[in-house]
Parts: C-alpha cells; sequence; structure tokens
C-alpha cells in the first residue's frame, strides 16, 4: 500500500475521519454565496452523522455548468484549471489549488500501488495531456511514486509502440479503448508485440466490458486495472480495482460514496444496482456535496478485501443513465451490445451503433467490424443473439477492419440521427 495507515483504516475511525471531514467541507463550501443559497439554513456542526449528510441537496451536471467559471469554487489561491469537453453547453471547470494537486498525486500513487505498480516501473502514459484530466494524473501519480515517466501523451501509436518497446515501458497507462488502436497499428506495420516488457495495463474514462479487457490482456499479455475519476473529483484516482479483482477500491477518506434510485433519488441498499452520488472530502477548489454522477454501479462489500484494503469496493461501471438508448420502447446499454459482439469469433472490437428515423418509425443498424476470415454468417448469429437477450431486431452490417472512423479521444458507439 502507498499509505497503509489510511488504506488499511478500520470501518469504525474511517467512519469518524469522514465526518470530520464532511463538516470541514461543508464549512468551506459555506464561505461562498452560491453555496449558502444551495444549501439553505444549516450549519456545519449539524451534520452529526450520514443521515445528516444524505439530507443535503443533491448537486447536477446542470449546476456545475451553469457556474462556470467559479460561482462553486471555493479555493481563492489557484494553480491550475482542467475542464470537462463541454460538447453540450458550458464546460465544467475545476480549479486546483496546490493541496488539490498534491491530494491527486497521492490517490494517483494508491492507485499505481494497488496495480502492483512501483518505483522500479517505467510507465508510459498515453491520454492527452492539456485541459482534459487523464495524462497529468497519471503524471503526478507516477511522480509520487518515484517511478520512470515516458509522458507521450495522445496519439503517435506507431511511435508509441517503438517507446514502448526501446524504453522498456512496463506500465501502459490509457483510456480503455485505446489499446485496441495499439494492437491494430502493431497488426498493419507487424509490430512484434513479444518484444514488449509490458505487465500491467491502467485503463479508464470509458465503459469497456469484461468481453473486450480479456481480449486486451490476451493480446498484449498483460493484466488490466479499472481506474475510475472524473473531471469533476479532480480527475482519475477515485478508485481503482486490486489484483484481487473484487471490485473497485474506493479512497473513503477523501470521497463518500452513496447509490441512489437513477429517478426518485432513494437510497440504494448495498448489492442493488443505482445512480452513483459522489461527495469529495478534501478537494478545496471545487468541493462537491452529493454530485449526481449518471454512472450506475453498486456497492459490492464494505469488508476488508484480500488485498489488506478497508475501502468500500464498488462494481465495475455498467454505464451511465444518459448514456441509455431508447429503441422502439427497449432499453438498453452500448456495453451490452458489446459483450454480445465479442462472444463471436472473427469480430473485432470496433463497432457503432446507427439509429435514424425513416417514414412511419425508426432503425437501427448495428455495424461491426470482422477480422480476415471472419464466416459471413457471423452477421445473422449476432442479430439473433441481440433479438434473444436485449428484445433488439436491429439490421447488421459487417464490414472490414480499419472501416470505422478511430477518434483519437473517446470511441464513438452509437450515432443517433432521429430527430430530437
Amino acid at each position: 500500500m502507498f499509505q497503509p495507515d489510511l488504506e488499511a483504516l478500520d470501518r469504525q475511525p474511517l467512519a469518524r475521519l469522514q465526518l470530520e471531514r464532511m463538516r470541514m467541507t461543508l464549512t468551506r463550501c459555506l464561505t461562498n454565496p452560491t453555496w449558502r443559497r444551495r444549501l439553505g439554513d444549516i450549519a456545519a456542526d449539524d451534520v452529526k452523522r450520514m443521515d445528516d449528510w444524505v439530507r443535503l441537496p443533491f448537486l447536477t451536471k446542470d449546476e456545475l455548468r451553469d457556474a462556470y467559471p467559479y460561482a462553486l469554487a471555493c479555493g481563492g489561491a489557484y494553480r491550475r484549471v482542467h475542464m470537462s469537453s463541454g460538447t453540450t453547453g458550458n464546460p465544467i471547470l475545476n480549479p486546483y489549488t496546490p493541496g488539490d494537486v498534491a491530494q491527486w498525486g497521492d490517490v494517483m500513487a494508491r492507485c499505481y500501488v494497488a496495480a502492483g505498480v512501483s518505483r522500479d516501473d517505467v510507465i508510459q502514459i498515453t491520454p492527452s495531456f492539456g485541459l482534459f484530466t487523464g495524462g497529468f494524473g497519471f503524471h503526478y501519480g507516477a511522480e509520487r511514486l518515484g517511478a520512470m515517466v515516458l509522458p507521450v501523451g495522445a496519439g503517435r501509436t506507431s511511435l508509441q509502440l517503438r517507446l514502448m518497446r526501446d524504453l522498456r515501458a512496463t506500465v501502459l497507462t490509457a483510456i480503455a479503448t485505446y489499446p485496441l488502436r495499439l494492437l491494430e497499428v502493431a497488426r498493419e506495420e507487424r509490430f512484434d508485440l513479444s518484444t514488449l516488457a509490458l505487465r500491467v495495463g491502467i485503463f479508464g474514462s470509458e465503459m469497456w466490458s469484461d468481453a473486450l479487457r480479456a481480449r486486451i490482456e490476451r493480446e498484449l499479455s498483460i493484466r488490466t486495472h479499472d481506474i475510475i475519476g472524473m473531471t469533476e473529483t479532480g480527475g482519475p484516482g477515485l478508485g481503482i480495482d486490486c489484483a484481487a479483482r473484487a471490485g473497485i477500491h474506493v479512497w473513503e477518506d477523501h470521497y463518500v460514496v452513496e447509490i441512489v434510485d437513477p429517478l426518485s433519488g432513494a437510497p440504494r441498499a448495498d448489492g442493488q444496482e443505482g445512480g452513483l452520488v459522489l461527495s469529495t472530502l478534501t478537494r478545496e477548489g471545487l468541493p462537491l456535496v452529493r454530485y449526481r454522477t449518471h454512472d450506475l454501479t453498486r456497492v459490492l462489500s464494505r469488508a476488508r478485501c484480500d488485498c489488506g484494503r478497508t475501502s468500500l469496493r464498488l462494481d465495475r461501471l455498467r454505464g451511465r443513465t444518459d448514456d441509455m438508448v431508447i429503441y422502439k420502447g427497449v432499453n438498453f446499454y452500448p456495453r451490452q451490445v458489446e459483450m454480445l459482439l465479442l462472444a463471436h469469433p472473427g469480430v473485432s472490437h470496433e463497432y457503432q451503433i446507427v439509429l435514424v428515423a425513416e417514414a412511419g418509425g425508426e432503425r437501427m443498424t448495428v455495424i461491426v467490424e470482422t477480422e480476415p476470415g471472419c464466416d459471413p454468417g457471423v452477421g445473422a448469429r449476432i442479430k439473433r443473439a441481440l433479438h434473444d437477450a436485449l428484445a433488439l431486431g436491429p439490421d447488421v452490417r459487417l464490414c472490414p477492419a480499419g472501416t470505422l472512423e478511430r477518434p483519437q479521444g473517446k470511441a464513438v458507439r452509437v450515432v443517433d440521427r432521429r430527430p430530437r
């Protein structure tokens, strides 16, 4: 462990530490007039137990956008900003104090150690460096750990492979679909993957299925770890799965987790899936109180893990409530389609779900890339599997590998051309 005194803290002292930091966070928020209006007539000392905290109002993504740039900020001495892409409306801007930057390095170093990474490793960072939080988070954590860093950033996949081989990178960090691009370029350029020294992959920022995880591990001969985090919470480092692979540890001395009904907001019991609600306990620039992330997951366990850590463990994120697709009255998530596709031999990891309106209704087409020599009959089998498992009746179109566009950032899995 990187900080064993905190990562292995017994549940009762951990709960007391959380409560103390809840009050500190509330005190910080109440210095801001916008937060005071949101929170109403409450003082930090009014929070005496978790039940008091969960009576506070939810914070929404729209509120964070409307607060652009600094309406909900509470730091003052800012040293950095990161922000979301802002594809709809204002971006979500997160200002960082020196304390925030230090906190980010600590939680990221914890994530590295949980993934079996040490100061003796060589870490290749492929997420971009810029307003996106990914690259910097991986960098700070690696420096905090004392490991060697290859800060390559996004793109230049041929160079990534060359540096990975020549500089003997042992750890690959990436958004979840980028390893697939590495594999594609390696095949195109006849790059010998057996010359790599990789042993660990730490991937996040996108939903990726267990089937996709197994394919990446098999083809790159690595052990992968699922890391979570978002711009709003300060970037990657919120949590990661350890070697036991029994759920994603969330660092509860820094974050409070709730699972709620996605519609009503009522609390869900451990083991029940719902929407993830997060509060930050140590972030200064942009503290969060009961932020509805819209990620879908569940609490798997609060018991001590085989690795010795005591923080609660979440199931891998299944999707987002706002990623849910509704087609002819059927609700589904792209990850469900991905799992069904990858169960068929010869099917590539690249696919796209296209929805269009047509006279009298709407049409769904699943475009699937296939590998050379793939049985053409796989299209009919995929269509049958989608119908049997999800009650969907899409057209299935097979195409050669490389047909679909490869964006530099996150993969585009759904193209919805229906009128809003």
